[in-house]
């Protein structure tokens, strides 16, 4: 046989092998599994866990929300129980609404846990009615003395500060429900707020006594404090109005421009 067929064959035989490897490749690689990262937790800044003496509308107000807000966002129906451990968003929910959760210790919501704050040193008997009040608020000027400082001035002030004595008669601005009292939110030492209707609430900080509890309802030019410099550096009230959670000018509700005079006999 002639050596040019065998030759050929060869030649043909190469060039196949190598069209084959060519075609091949190297192995196929699996590919990369992709993982999907841990789900989008809040931020600490959005979650708020309760403790004792906290209410939902002093946690509202600390972080200049309306309490509806706050909420709705926690699933919490009125009368607006909330307990020591549990862990609330501070934001409106992305998608599926968010719910609060409760300890894992069990409470009974007829009786949220006992206050450990002593109770006020005097105080009015708690009313169990609401006053009778017809048509818009009726402002007053909570206190008498000396207007210090103005809503924005002095680092963007959110209320107003009026400088008196030492125990000086704090009055309520206009009637409403005591929906907290006491010294658990930090820079306004001891504290009541007053709930007058779903949009308003006002803030009588830096008392010396509160004469008031959380529940009492109020009417306008009742005593409710005696001023002091808790929290503060003196003696002063720092009194906020807010409507829909954001603070207000209260000398946009308080008639005339400024605090009745201090009497030397108050």
């Amino acid at each position: 046989m002639s050596p040019i067929p065998s030759l050929i064959k060869t030649l043909v035989l190469c060039w196949l092998v190598a069209l084959l490897a060519a075609c091949g490749g190297s192995p196929a690689r699996a590919p990369v599994e992709g993982r999907q990262g841990p789900a989008v937790e809040r931020s600490p800044a959005d979650i708020h866990t309760v403790r004792r003496g906290d209410t939902l509308y002093s946690i509202a107000w600390a972080h200049g929300l309306d309490f509806r807000d706050v909420a709705r966002w926690n699933t919490i129906t009125p009368p607006y129980r909330i307990y020591p451990g549990q862990r609330l968003s501070l934001a409106a929910p992305s998608g599926s609404a968010a719910v609060a959760r409760r300890p894992t210790v069990k409470e009974s919501p007829a009786k949220p846990p006992p206050s450990t704050r002593p109770p006020p040193p005097a105080r009015q008997p708690p009313s169990s009615a609401p006053p009778k009040t017809v048509g818009p608020l009726k402002w007053q000027w909570p206190a008498t003395g000396l207007l210090e400082a103005r809503f924005g001035g002095g680092g963007g002030s959110k209320g107003i500060d009026i400088a008196g004595r030492q125990g000086t008669a704090i009055i309520a601005a206009s009637a409403g429900k005591v929906v907290y009292s006491g010294g658990g939110l930090r820079g306004y030492g001891k504290l009541i707020i007053i709930k007058h209707n779903n949009t308003h609430l006002s803030a009588y900080a830096h008392n010396d006594q509160l004469l008031v509890q959380e529940g009492e309802w109020v009417n306008g030019g009742q005593r409710i404090a005696r001023m002091g410099q808790s929290g503060t550096t003196r003696v002063k009230l720092h009194f906020q109005i807010r409507r829909n959670g954001q603070p207000v000018d209260p000398l946009l509700y308080l008639p005339g421009k400024k605090p009745p005079a201090e009497r030397a006999d108050a």
